[in-house]
């Protein structure tokens, strides 16, 4: 496997079909899930001990990213982690803690894991690795954790994707007091769908949720629980994770129920929030500590004539305001490249491109919109921030 690691899976398996004694699909399935994970799993591609699932475990883990952000929130004694799958949460996020315990009911990919983290960290022993149902081991458990950490699946019997947490298997709405009882602290990760405010209604008690994006693309939903925290409303908290990492947007659902928002016609600069801050719902609150005004209602567009220092979002310069028609669309743009982006606008994104024949390319953006007269506008530009 480590001799051909960077040749072509399927070349390998018709080249070296007939070699005796050797498991040629297994080792053609490494070598192609290291090729897959090498940019999400960079320090367990690495490793050359390390075992791989199936492609399924793999597309269904965490970044070691993600993983190693969710470690900052966590510390203790002791950390179960209901649903292992691959492990890269459990190991991660045992770092921060003595005792380790990670349930799997696919007993194959258990064994794969407890050989994983025998190989991995200079105390592996703190790791136990179990195959079974994690509701059972927690109903039988009279022994409390620090942590609970639960990613519960979401593909239904007919591989459709859910998105209630009623719904995802293990169901921690219906086991939800119970785990309250058997810790002192829940983290629970929920797909990038999940409707944030019917999640807080299925699990009332949750007192901080953290919307987590990488290079501006949700990722996960966070939902912690803490017993010492006698908070009376969740505290919603938007992270944008790139090369540098970027301090959290921070607000509450009753802020932003009650903040003033301001409209403006468009200044000099457009400015569009972070992924996870739109995923939030902080359209008023963002305008609000940015001290920016909102260009439409429904146009989740923000506009000032000076930025704001250490926004969470993208900011663009206007060059200049343009009519969509295709002599235009010539003159600015020539080679037919150009970023395309559209916010509450008769045409989408994909719609503009297709009737100008444009591409996504190069240092120049066209942006449709509607402003706060309630016209659709367009506007070429390039980004500032």
């Amino acid at each position: 496997m480590q001799d051909h690691l960077h040749e072509d899976p399927a070349q390998l398996l018709l080249k070296h079909h007939q070699i005796k004694d050797l498991d040629i699909k297994e080792a053609v399935q490494q070598i192609s899930a290291r090729k897959k994970a090498k940019d999400k799993l960079p320090s367990l591609v690495a490793n050359p001990h390390i075992i791989f699932p199936s492609s399924i475990s793999l597309e269904q883990c965490s970044s070691e990213q993600t993983a190693n952000f969710k470690a900052h929130f966590v510390k203790g004694q002791s950390l179960v982690d209901l649903t292992g799958g691959f492990g890269v949460d459990t190991y991660f996020l045992g770092q921060q803690f003595e005792k380790v315990v990670y349930l799997e009911r696919q007993g194959k990919l258990a064994e794969i894991v407890a050989l994983n983290f025998s190989k991995l960290g200079d105390r592996p022993e703190k790791f136990q690795v179990l195959s079974q149902d994690s509701i059972d081991f927690l109903k039988r458990r009279s022994q409390t954790f620090d942590w609970i950490y639960v990613d519960p699946a979401r593909r239904g019997g007919h591989n459709q994707k859910l998105y209630k947490l009623a719904d995802c298997e293990p169901d921690i709405v219906a086991n939800w007091e119970m785990m309250r009882q058997k810790a002192d602290n829940i983290m629970v990760k929920a797909s990038p769908m999940l409707d944030i405010k019917e999640a807080l209604k299925e699990l009332p008690a949750v007192q901080e949720v953290h919307v987590i994006a990488v290079k501006n693309e949700v990722k996960e939903i966070l939902l912690i629980w803490k017993k010492e925290l006698k908070e009376d409303e969740p505290q919603i908290k938007a992270w944008n994770l790139s090369m540098s990492e970027e301090p959290a947007f921070e607000f509450t659902y009753t802020e932003e129920e009650h903040v003033p928002v301001f409209f403006s016609p468009v200044e000099k600069y457009l400015i569009m929030p972070s992924a996870a801050i739109l995923k939030t719902g902080a359209f008023k609150s963002f305008a609000h500590q940015y001290g920016i005004k909102k260009l439409h209602y429904n146009t989740h567009l923000y506009t000032a004539g000076k930025l704001p220092e250490k926004i969470q979002g993208r900011a663009f310069e206007i060059l200049e305001e343009i009519k969509l028609d295709k002599k235009k669309i010539k003159q600015l743009f020539p080679s037919g490249k150009v970023n395309v982006l559209s916010r509450n606008h008769p045409l989408k994104a994909e719609a503009i491109k297709k009737k100008f024949k444009l591409k996504d390319g190069g240092e120049e953006f066209l942006l449709a919109c509607t402003t706060s007269d309630g016209l659709p506008k367009a506007f070429y530009c390039r980004r500032v921030v």
